[in-house]
């Protein structure tokens, strides 16, 4: 089961709005907006994909590592490296 199971309405809310406003960046290079205006909107919703991007990652420490911490072993060992290369990821991107 997925950790942001609890969470998957706000997850679903965010990533519209999301969508919403990359479909208002393809208006505004279709009509010509001004590049500042248009990076403007690129930054807010960079911002909002890290937003959900930060409250996946918590969501699978506090349920899916802390799970597998519990069970401990090679099943924690796994978990542990695969939220370091997710937060890695996160940090490249």
């Amino acid at each position: 089961m997925a950790g942001y199971i609890g969470s998957k309405s706000e997850f679903t809310k965010r990533l519209r709005r999301v969508e919403g406003q990359i479909r208002g960046l393809q208006r505004m290079v279709e009509t010509d907006t001004y590049c500042i205006d248009i990076l403007t909107q690129v930054s807010a919703t960079t911002k909002a994909l890290q937003a959900v991007a930060l409250g996946l990652l918590d969501e699978h420490m506090n349920h899916c590592l802390v799970a597998a911490a519990g069970a401990g072993g090679a099943e924690a060992d796994a978990k542990l490296q695969e939220a370091s290369a997710a937060i890695a990821r996160l940090l490249r991107s």
